[in-house]
This record gives C-alpha cells, sequence and structure tokens, in this order.
C-alpha cells in the first residue's frame, strides 16, 4: 500500500518558509488571498508573482536550528483533570478577565530552510525571470 500515488519510495517532502519581512508595506500593498506564480524553487533566486503585478526575488537561508510550524484551532470546551494541586486547580471557580479564548496547537512540520523575498527592481526583472526559468527547465 502506497502513502501517494505521486511520490517516489524513499523520497521526503521537504517544506520551506516563504518570508515576505523583506517586502516593505509602504513599497507595495499585497492583496489578501491574491494570485500567485512561484518559479524557480531548484534555483539559486526563485521568482514570486503575486497578482501578475508584484515580482519578488527569492533567496534561501539554513534556519539555525529547526523551525517547527504549528497549526491553530480553537481548543473545545472542557474540564482538565489535574493530577496534583496547583495555583490553575485551586482557583479553578475563578476566572480571570484578561485569558483569551484557549487554542489547540498540533505540529505540522519541521524546516531547514527558509526563502526570503525581496521586491524585484525594474533593471533586474527580464533578465533575472529568464535565467531563473532556464535554470528550472
Amino acid at each position: 500500500m502506497a502513502t501517494s500515488a505521486d511520490q517516489v519510495e524513499g523520497e521526503e517532502d521537504e517544506y520551506i518558509m516563504l518570508d515576505l519581512d523583506g517586502v516593505c508595506p509602504s513599497q507595495v500593498h499585497i492583496p489578501p488571498n491574491a494570485p500567485y506564480v512561484l518559479t524557480g524553487l531548484d534555483t539559486l533566486n526563485p521568482i514570486l508573482i503575486i497578482d501578475d503585478k508584484i515580482k519578488l526575488i527569492g533567496e534561501y537561508e539554513e534556519t539555525i536550528g529547526t523551525c517547527i510550524v504549528f497549526s491553530e484551532n480553537d481548543a473545545p470546551p472542557g474540564v482538565h483533570e489535574e493530577t496534583g494541586p496547583s495555583e490553575t486547580h485551586l482557583s479553578a471557580g475563578r476566572s480571570s478577565k484578561n485569558q483569551g479564548p484557549k487554542k489547540l496547537v498540533k505540529p505540522v512540520c519541521q524546516l531547514q530552510k527558509i526563502l526570503r523575498f525581496k521586491l524585484l527592481s525594474d533593471g533586474q526583472t527580464d533578465s533575472t525571470i529568464e535565467q531563473s526559468s532556464m535554470k528550472s527547465d
């Protein structure tokens, strides 16, 4: 029984975080849910085109240690039993006004690479995109 129809035996998925912090909001506005095209992931400088207008160039950076990505969901209401007395357990009848809603977090994957993007200048646009697409062929 195969885990995935397309996955080759011995291959592992690799997750990469896309970091857009290098793109200043004052330079460009990225609309939420805008369509995007990411090309050249196997090159040194992948290209990200957002909404057919915004062109960004990326550079890989190794993480220091391991980054773990978590998913977050609202925690279901319930009572959690404690085995011993604690400050929280003793004051269970009182509620804190400063406490926000409880969240349930689960690890999703580990990352070893970050792909940092910056705005692609007009001078490098054509030649860089051309080089990126040639390397990925």
